[in-house]
């Protein structure tokens, strides 16, 4: 049989590449057409595969978002270890890996992190995902930052500065904001936060 005849049976896909297969798709949806547009129901349409499919591997759309907001944190985690290991050990240093790695990441994943991002607020279950992603990044940080700071980095320097990122970073994939600027008030408010007596 010709593997290119609509006839031929399909290959089944193992269950992780049947989950990425998915994951592509739903990031094609929210980027091509917001966050509102990606249900259950269209990503098994735009799959091309059945509603049970994209149920096993998500249960309800509250997990599907779940997924998406994990899969853009792990990325920005792995980009943000990866650039603090080949950096120098100063606070200019470290400063600059975060700033460019959160800005580079948020620009990576394009206009549709805004969108998700939003709709993690919408539940209760997703704002907790999100509160605790944001944790254990502003943990990272304030363990790389804090060796060069002149006092403990407290929860609400950590808080500002990853709402400074996350605006800014936001803003600039929406293309309200120069990329080089964008980078430099997120490198800048890292710092004032690092060197406050």
């Amino acid at each position: 049989m010709n593997p290119a005849d609509p006839a031929a049976p399909k290959k089944r896909l193992s269950k992780e590449d049947r989950n990425r297969q998915l994951m592509e798709v739903a990031w094609s949806i929210v980027r091509g057409e917001g966050t509102d547009a990606l249900t259950l129901g269209y990503l098994a349409e735009r799959a091309g595969v059945t509603k049970p499919v994209v149920y096993d591997h998500f249960g309800t759309r509250t997990g599907l978002l779940s997924a998406l907001y994990e899969e853009y944190d792990n990325r920005q985690h792995a980009l943000m270890d990866e650039a603090l290991q080949a950096s120098g050990k100063s606070l200019p240093a470290v400063a600059k890996v975060i700033a460019t790695t959160y800005l580079n990441c948020v620009m990576a994943m394009g206009r549709e992190m805004p969108g998700v991002s939003a709709a993690l607020a919408g539940s209760p279950e997703l704002d907790a995902l999100k509160k605790k992603l944001e944790a254990a990044f502003q943990a990272k940080c304030q363990a790389a930052l804090q060796p060069f700071a002149k006092q403990p980095i407290g929860p609400a320097g950590m808080r500002a500065m990853l709402g400074t990122a996350q605006a800014v970073s936001f803003a600039a994939a929406a293309g309200e904001l120069d990329l080089a600027d964008a980078e430099h008030e997120i490198y800048d408010a890292i710092v004032r936060i690092a060197r406050r007596t």
